[in-house]
């Protein structure tokens, strides 16, 4: 199988060509059914296992996402599960939070060692986050919640009843009446755009538990909003990483092909993962996931003190 083996000039990166699809399949096809795009594990893959490191590769992460979580949006949208206030909220933060946290990145973090500290923390806050989800929930942790819809009835998962304002946005699902602070989420979004800017996360993996643990909003709903907030800050992340200058000597452009490449395991992962997951019990998923983040978390923390 040497003739799959292949170097990526950009990235400098060598690698056989179907491990980068195969790895995004598996961590998008999990992720997404919490509304995360798979990104936030995409990374420390690249960089530890692939040995990619420069500033390129948060631009790279973008990439992924730019191709992975159309599929995904598209059935939450089909599904009616799109919560458009909160997308357009979480999108109108996170934008100009991204091209602050691009200088972030180039600027103040460009050594591979503190970066992959940042990441490390981002990466502890998260599984702590997932974890007090999982603790919190009552009931069976195998079964999923179909509430007023029967197993694999669209219906039960639909959004109704929106109505939106500058300080509350309200939305009605599964029979009951949930609501957010407009500006409050406003703000959220903007300090999770910077952090996602530096780690090249659009913030989907930030904002989606912060949705569901402090303003208590179903993951059911937060998904398709979260994913469609990462796919176009994705958008703007690979623009600012792209066109705008670096310090002298410092490549910021991602490496499109296999960025792509993880793209194509993504894309085909987050639709799965987007199909099932009205199927799937929530609390399992976001332990699996949590146990991940937290497994990467600790080693590029404990690295930055050991090295």
């Amino acid at each position: 199988m040497n003739f799959l083996i292949y170097h990526f000039p950009v990235s400098g990166v060598t690698t056989s060509l179907l491990l980068p699809p195969a790895v995004a399949f598996v961590i998008s096809f999990f992720a997404s059914m919490g509304g995360v795009s798979g990104a936030f594990l995409i990374l420390p893959f690249q960089m530890s296992v692939l040995h990619f490191v420069s500033p390129s590769v948060s631009a790279t992460n973008f990439v992924f996402n730019i191709v992975a979580i159309p599929s995904g949006v598209y059935l939450y949208i089909k599904e009616r599960r799109m919560v458009w206030p909160l997308t357009w909220t979480i999108i109108l933060g996170t934008l100009p939070g991204i091209l602050i946290g691009y200088f972030v990145r180039v600027y103040f973090l460009p050594n591979p060692r503190g970066f992959k500290f940042f990441v490390g923390c981002v990466l502890l806050y998260l599984s702590v986050r997932l974890f007090q989800q999982v603790i919190a929930k009552t009931g069976s942790p195998w079964k999923p919640n179909h509430a007023n819809g029967e197993k694999g009835d669209v219906r039960g998962f639909a959004v109704g009843n929106i109505s939106i304002s500058w300080k509350k946005t309200e939305y009605e699902f599964q029979g009951r009446r949930y609501s957010f602070g407009t500006q409050a989420m406003l703000l959220l979004s903007f300090v999770v755009g910077i952090i996602g800017g530096v780690y090249g996360v659009g913030g989907g993996a930030i904002i989606a538990p912060f949705c569901v643990a402090v303003f208590h909003l179903p993951v059911y709903t937060v998904a398709g909003a979260s994913l469609m907030g990462t796919f176009l800050s994705s958008i703007a992340g690979v623009g600012f990483y792209s066109m705008l200058p670096g310090p002298q000597g410092l490549s910021t452009s991602p490496d499109w092909f296999l960025g792509a490449l993880f793209g194509a395991g993504g894309l085909a992962g987050m639709y799965l993962g987007a199909r099932l997951q009205k199927h799937m019990p929530d609390r399992f998923i976001k332990a699996l996931i949590g146990a991940a983040t937290l497994f990467v978390a600790q080693g590029y923390i404990r690295q930055f003190f050991v090295s």
